[in-house]
């Protein structure tokens, strides 16, 4: 073993299903807690679940069961165990004292992994709001002597200075990065503003999905491509060349997940503006994965929550070439007629989904007339700049124009141009 080697937090697993769930959704629900904490840097060691009826107030789960997990983290030398729901801090504070390893549940585990993950100040604020607005109403002397005593996963972030710290100190920070997120907003919103003339696009799916896989393919651009979930926290914006020559601009965001909690989705939301901004959607979808539906499902009801619904939306499978059977693609395109199939990371149908956005694009056209006066040649470049020619027709004592715009520019052209604009 290397010297001072940080070693992976062996890990267990414990999901609490309601009775009656089938066996194949709680396995998958697992496999993803696995992904979640291997993404945060733990090795899962072994897994288990207890379905109830109701989570017992005091342990989240039965006596019995309590028992049974005291023996798998002596038998297998576990020390970190995590919940796939969300726990009181009552049901933690009793299972730490059961159980006398660190116990986290999943809302402390995703917090964890965008700690790890925050890049830029905006992300980081936003993960630090999170974290402090769910470990507010959990203060107690028990966090204090967590951090000190464990530390690892689900205890990075703002943990040893902040949990120290009383609750009006808490609250304090929680307004100064109320204000600091608001104010980076009002600063996107001006960088926005010179791109207002250009179409957008934004890239929204469940995470690990790819997103920045599809990103860079359609860009080159230099995003973060990698196997774990949640790989990218901050928006990454490109300009694209699309097939009828024009210029649009595409955006990656932060994906989604089952059990996103409410709280997590606010601190997130000046992130999520640039789907607020686009003027149409590319909602990219794991084609391999066996419960594609309910991702598909928990994406659709997220943008529902953030009142997202009314913008064009192009379903875009993905990973098809990790589909051997080619009866599954044929049932695919059957289930959902409406959606493009592809591989972004070997390039498969990337040109019909180009094709898809330029129609989406191009379905926003509008056509103005215009007469330019001879003596307003000066207006002539803008003219060329914020639309394309149709038509043009010299005439005694102007230009006569039928220009096409996208629905975006079309304020923006009226402004300038209202004068000459023909009924």
């Amino acid at each position: 073993m290397i010297e001072n080697e940080i070693l992976p937090e062996r890990t267990l697993l414990v999901a609490i299903p309601q009775k009656g769930t089938s066996k194949d959704t709680i396995e998958e629900h697992l496999e993803e807690l696995s992904s979640l904490v291997y993404t945060a840097g733990g090795e899962v060691v072994d897994t288990i679940y207890q379905e109830v009826i109701s989570l017992n107030p005091a342990t989240a789960i039965g006596k019995g069961k309590v028992q049974e997990i005291k023996n798998i983290i002596k038998d297998k030398e576990i020390n970190l165990v995590v919940f796939d729901d969300e726990l009181t801090p009552v049901q933690t504070k009793n299972l730490e004292s059961e159980f006398q390893v660190k116990v986290i549940d999943r809302t402390t585990l995703i917090l964890a992994i965008f700690a790890k993950h925050a890049r830029t100040n905006e992300a980081k604020a936003q993960v630090e709001l999170a974290q402090l607005q769910y470990m507010l109403p959990r203060l107690t002397r028990l966090w204090t002597h967590l951090s000190k005593q464990y530390g690892g996963i689900g205890t990075r972030g703002p943990g040893e200075k902040q949990i120290e710290s009383d609750r009006r100190m808490i609250k304090l920070r929680i307004q100064r990065l109320q204000k600091k997120l608001k104010e980076i907003a009002k600063q996107k919103e001006i960088e926005r503003k010179p791109r207002s003339n250009f179409y957008k696009f934004a890239i929204v799916g469940y995470t690990n999905a790819g997103k920045s896989t599809l990103m860079r393919h359609l860009t080159n651009a230099n995003v973060l491509v990698e196997d774990k979930l949640f790989a990218t926290l901050d928006t990454t914006t490109k300009a694209l060349r699309l097939p009828n020559d024009k210029i649009a601009l595409i955006s990656d965001t932060v994906g989604f997940i089952r059990k996103l909690p409410t709280h997590l989705v606010a601190s997130f939301r000046s992130t999520l503006n640039e789907v607020q901004f686009a003027d149409a959607l590319i909602h990219i979808a794991d084609a391999s994965h066996r419960f594609l539906s309910e991702q598909i499902s928990i994406v659709e009801d997220t943008l529902e929550s953030l009142n997202i619904v009314h913008k064009p939306k192009i379903l875009v499978l993905n990973k098809i070439d990790l589909i051997p059977d080619k009866e599954y693609l044929k049932f695919l395109q059957t289930e959902y007629p409406e959606a493009i199939l592809i591989s972004a990371e070997r390039g498969i149908n990337i040109s019909a989904l180009l094709n898809r956005m330029t129609s989406i694009m191009e379905s926003d056209i509008r056509y103005v007339k215009l007469f330019l006066p001879y003596s307003k040649m000066e207006l002539l470049p803008l003219v060329y700049k914020f639309s394309s020619i149709v038509q043009k027709e010299e005439k005694n004592e102007g230009i006569e124009f039928l220009t096409k715009l996208f629905k975006q520019e079309e304020n923006f052209f009226v402004k300038i141009f209202q004068p000459y604009i023909l009924n």
